[in-house]
């Protein structure tokens, strides 16, 4: 967590200097922060406006130890998340989840809820682009995987088929989203692919 005052990410920053591991070696560190990386890139270069949503949250408790430095005690999620990014590119809306996962095979159906697939089912009624990005982070591999066919697989765990998406279903079905600088995780040159 990053705190206002900042002091938590400084240690952490001064903490993999002090123990001389690279900037490339920690290349990618979380699936989240390389999307919200590209998402900047993207936005002021005038590519796309695409956000992380925020959570919904009700503070219950908050306790005040210093004048500078509040803690909250109690908090609780005041509705159910939909997917974690939404916005705007070349006049379509895009709307998608992000996973990542250490298993070197699969990720289990049960990373993603029934309230995010009915989401997703609305944005392709209301033509929106729609997709997962996956990251098996073992393998440093990444997977934009269009909810089309993320759907079909979700279908089949209600017909006593698979309870997880295997890394070869999104092999043959996802497309890799290469990791290169500036954009870490450049998942619209696979959208221009697709949908465009």
């Amino acid at each position: 967590m990053n705190y206002p005052n900042g002091h938590h990410k400084k240690r952490k920053i001064a903490n993999s200097l002090h123990n001389g591991t690279s900037q490339y070696a920690n290349r990618g560190m979380t699936l989240e922060n390389d999307i919200n990386e590209t998402n900047n890139l993207y936005l002021e270069t005038n590519k796309a406006i695409i956000h992380k949503k925020p959570t919904p949250v009700q503070i219950v408790k908050v306790d005040y130890p210093k004048r500078s430095a509040a803690v909250i005690k109690e908090a609780y999620f005041k509705q159910a998340s939909t997917t974690d990014y939404n916005g705007l590119y070349k006049g379509k809306y895009i709307d998608f989840e992000a996973k990542e996962t250490k298993s070197r095979t699969s990720i289990p159906l049960a990373n993603i809820h029934e309230h995010q697939v009915q989401h997703m089912r609305s944005i392709l009624e209301h033509g929106g682009i729609c997709f997962l990005i996956i990251r098996y982070a073992l393998q440093n591999e990444t997977f934009l995987l269009p909810a089309t066919s993320f759907l079909k697989v979700w279908e089949e765990q209600f017909q006593g088929g698979r309870k997880s998406i295997s890394i070869n279903f999104i092999r043959d079905n996802g497309y890799v989203i290469p990791f290169r600088y500036p954009a870490r995780v450049d998942y619209l040159s696979i959208v221009d692919k697709l949908y465009f």
